[in-house]
C-alpha cells in the first residue's frame, strides 16, 4: 500500500514509524478531551497498548518500553485509540488513575505553560496556565 488515497481509505492498520521506529501520540482525557502529553510509541508499545488497554510509550530519553504509571501510580487507561490520515500519529482518549495527573512534574496536563504569540519583536515569554 503505497498511494496516499490506498492509506486513507483502508480498513487496515499499517503505521507509518519515523526513522527511529517511533510514531507520536498524543493523549487526552476521554471524559473532557483535555491534550494530556504527547509521547511516542515504538511498534513493541503500540501492541501492548492495543493488547491490554493501558497506555505504554517508548522513553527516547532512557530508551526503554514504558508503561505509563508503572513508578507513579498515574496510570492511563485507554479508552479510545485512533490513527489519522496517513497513519503517522496517534491519539488516544484515556481515563488518568491514581492522583489523576498525566505530567510526571505532578500537573494534570504537560501543557501548562502558555506562550505568547503576536508579540512582534518581543522575546517570547511563558506565562503558567491550569493543566
Amino acid at each position: 500500500m503505497t498511494a496516499a488515497s490506498d492509506i486513507e481509505s483502508t480498513t487496515r492498520l499499517t503505521p507509518r514509524f519515523d526513522e527511529h521506529g517511533l510514531i507520536a501520540c498524543v493523549v487526552t482525557d476521554a471524559k473532557d478531551g483535555q491534550v494530556l502529553m504527547l509521547a511516542h510509541m515504538n511498534e513493541d508499545a503500540l501492541a501492548r497498548t492495543i493488547s491490554t488497554g493501558e497506555a505504554w510509550f517508548w522513553s527516547r530519553s532512557r530508551q526503554k518500553l514504558w508503561r505509563k504509571g508503572e513508578e507513579s501510580g498515574n496510570t492511563l487507561k485507554v479508552e479510545e485509540c485512533l490513527i489519522d490520515c496517513d497513519q503517522d500519529a496517534l491519539l488516544l482518549k484515556a481515563r488518568v488513575g491514581g492522583k489523576g495527573v498525566a505530567c510526571h512534574t505532578g500537573r494534570r496536563s504537560c501543557f501548562y505553560r502558555r506562550i505568547a504569540v503576536g508579540r512582534s519583536g518581543a522575546a517570547p515569554a511563558l506565562t503558567f496556565v491550569e493543566g
